[in-house]
């Protein structure tokens, strides 16, 4: 187990932040760092054809030790983390034989990390925790990741008495600014079909995600003198809060959960001149996910049109971006994937939460470019914040699941698997979409 801290805090402690203003891949050069040493690794551990692009793409193979046709299947995981919270300097701590208790993070600034309040720490009472010191992210999303697919090839490769078939690992920079797929060279990979380690909590096995747009609103202004304002000034700022108002006050992240869909603001600076309003929008159902779009032109059209007289030109420029898509379409087809990491996970008497990802992964986007990619847990808990931590044990498990489905894709009927597979009825059923960008010009 020691070996697998080790690797993980070696990880974690480097500073991989992504960059969203950036327009380079990776968006950060200090991503060279984590993929180079990944590199190494790889080569050291006996992987062949390991190689890092330009572009900070790394990718290795482990050839298949039977004589036998098996798929070619890969492990993904991103290497950066996300710019929401600082990732410099991070300063792992290992509490050892959790007492289900508080852990506190940093005394100087008394930041604890309570099962008062995050409750899902009692799940890992007497195991091994690693934390933040308080003041960083831990990196677990998806340091963890890489450290489960490399420690799995590793045991692999030190156990040739498992039999499997040629597995190929790919590691990807820039994800948590949604980039992460956008370079990944599907047919160099070469696999049939692939798992993402991005998930959380032990036994989480995804294949369904929102469909996800991102809207920036420009509103315009007239700055007059505020003691001769009256029936001059328009105030940019006071018609983007009325554009806020207008949209659906329960359905934001906090109010919604499971299959539901919502509207996100997620940044607003402005002056009377010029207010800029950037917010998300996500919906698990296609049709809803359009209606959800199109409310953002609706209510721009209208407010375009009240002020039309007065302001002599729109006072609303809305651009609408989509960003990725349900997997859910792109899986169905080759549902018995998915039973396959079900079966793993059952074999290691793990129970699976088979749930929609109310988020994206790498394996989204992956899976509409002919990978077809569910995600599989990384075992960690509070992503993106000081209160992140990473039960050690999780991780273990995740590792012996990939293990597992190596195993399981090298012996088991697949075609028989395939017929008898068939998709949950879940809400969801998108149809496959292109990526457009919608603008309200002028």
């Amino acid at each position: 187990m020691q070996h697998l801290i080790d690797r993980f805090i070696s990880y974690a402690i480097i500073d991989t932040e992504a960059d969203p203003n950036s327009k380079t891949t990776p968006s950060s050069k200090k991503q060279h760092v984590l993929a180079d040493l990944l590199v190494k690794e790889l080569q050291e551990i006996g992987m062949t054809d390991v190689s890092k692009d330009k572009n900070g793409y790394v990718m290795g193979t482990l050839e298949s030790n039977v004589d036998h046709e098996v798929p070619t299947i890969g492990f993904v995981s991103h290497f950066d983390t996300t710019p929401d919270f600082t990732g410099f300097n991070v300063k792992p701590q290992i509490v050892h034989n959790y007492d289900g208790g508080d852990i506190v993070l940093n005394a100087e600034q008394n930041i604890v990390l309570s099962p008062n309040y995050f409750e899902d720490l009692l799940m890992y009472k007497g195991q091994t925790i690693i934390t933040t010191d308080g003041t960083t992210l831990l990196g677990a999303d998806d340091k963890a990741g890489l450290t489960e697919i490399v420690s799995a090839m590793e045991y692999l490769i030190k156990n040739p008495q498992i039999k499997h078939g040629k597995i190929r690992v790919g590691f990807t920079p820039d994800e948590e600014i949604g980039r992460g797929a956008d370079l990944f060279d599907v047919e160099k990979f070469g696999a049939k079909w692939a798992y993402t380690m991005d998930g959380s909590q032990i036994g989480e096995l995804e294949y369904e995600n929102f469909n996800a747009a991102g809207a920036k609103l420009i509103f315009k202004g007239k700055s007059v003198h505020p003691g001769y304002a009256k029936g001059k000034m328009i105030n940019s700022m006071l018609i983007a809060n009325k554009f806020i108002n207008k949209l659906p006050k329960h359905e934001t992240p906090e109010q919604t959960s499971g299959y539901e869909g919502f509207f996100h603001v997620n940044h607003f600076t402005g002056s009377i001149e010029e207010t800029v309003v950037e917010l998300i929008i996500r919906d698990f159902d296609a049709k809803s996910f359009a209606k959800r779009k199109k409310l953002i032109q609706k209510i721009a059209d209208k407010i375009n049109k009240k002020y039309a007289k007065q302001f002599g030109e729109d006072i609303v420029i809305a651009e609408i971006t989509d960003q990725y898509f349900n997997m859910r379409e792109m899986v169905e087809p080759v549902k018995y994937i998915v039973d396959l990491a079900e079966m793993a996970m059952k074999d290691l008497n793990i129970k699976p939460l088979i749930k929609p990802i109310r988020g994206g992964t790498d394996g989204s986007r992956l899976s509409y470019m002919g990978l077809p990619c569910p995600n599989i847990f990384a075992g960690g808990h509070n992503f993106h914040g000081k209160y992140e931590y990473l039960p050690v044990e999780s991780m273990q498990k995740a590792i012996d699941v990939i293990v597992r489905i190596a195993e399981l894709t090298a012996s088991t009927d697949l075609k028989s698997l395939e017929a008898n597979s068939k998709l949950d009825d879940k809400p969801s059923k998108d149809k496959k979409s292109k990526m457009k960008v919608f603008k309200k010009k002028k």
